[in-house]
């Protein structure tokens, strides 16, 4: 009897042991607790601070820096002839008397250049000038000293005075030269094709003074002549003739407005 009623008691108690149930209308009616709501922490004085690191500025590469070599000035260069026949004329341009020509092949030596174009100056008995186009220099043409005019001297004609300039004229960037005529005798022409007048001026050409030998049988010329040069233009003009050069008459030179 004793042993039967333990047994119901320990039943009894094991149904009971399970996790209590809750009803439904509590769960719906149930809300959230405000002190639930998750808190954010600040920092304070006595917590660890973060200094924000400052932003590094980049270095821009190093520039690369480039000096210009000066051009050593030299007394000559070697060159080679590679024209068929080469003219080397009196002055520094296909305008002036001719000297003598220069075959293909042949060895020259260069004493000397102009400021302004691509004339040099050959050495010998008779110097003379060629265009560097005509021509393979062993150097830079430009380090070699300039020449003309100066050093070197046109031949003066004994037979003929030099001309007059008479007026001179501008219009912006066109400058008109005219001067006085010297009639050439019969024969004093070295063919048919020379020019009577060489008018030589150094003219500023995109920010650059050219040296420009211009040649005609008239009595006047125009050519340009821009602003902005570091230098003043300038010209002359001789009369040429088979025997020479008379002059040069100085041409006073417009100034531009």
């Amino acid at each position: 009897m004793h042993i039967v009623c333990l047994l119901v008691v320990f039943l009894i108690i094991s149904c009971n042991s399970g996790t209590p149930s809750v009803p439904l209308d509590r769960i719906q009616n149930s809300t959230i607790n405000a002190s639930s709501t998750p808190k954010i922490l600040a920092l304070t004085s006595g917590s660890a601070s973060f200094t924000p690191k400052p932003l590094e500025t980049p270095t821009p590469p190093a520039t690369s820096t480039y000096t210009l070599t000066p051009i050593i000035e030299v007394d000559s260069l070697k060159a080679m002839v590679t024209a068929d026949l080469l003219s080397c004329r009196y002055g520094p341009g296909s305008e002036y008397l001719f000297l003598y020509g220069l075959r293909k092949g042949a060895n020259i030596k260069l004493i000397g250049r102009t400021e302004g174009n691509n004339w040099v100056y050959v050495d010998g008995k008779n110097k003379c000038w060629v265009n560097v186009e005509y021509i393979n220099i062993a150097g830079d043409k430009n380090s070699l000293l300039v020449v003309y005019p100066g050093i070197a001297k046109l031949p003066v004609s004994p037979y003929y005075p030099p001309t007059t300039v008479l007026k001179v004229s501008r219009d912006k960037n066109v400058v008109t030269v005219k001067w006085l005529d010297i009639p050439l005798r019969a024969g004093d022409e070295e063919d048919a094709s020379m020019q009577h007048y060489i008018i030589e001026v150094w003219r500023c050409a995109g920010g650059n003074i050219i040296f420009d030998p211009l040649a005609t049988n008239d009595l006047s010329i125009t050519f340009s002549d821009e602003p902005g040069c570091s230098e003043p233009s300038h010209g002359r003009i001789f009369v040429q003739e088979k025997h020479g050069f008379a002059g040069p008459a100085e041409i006073p030179w417009p100034v531009y407005q």
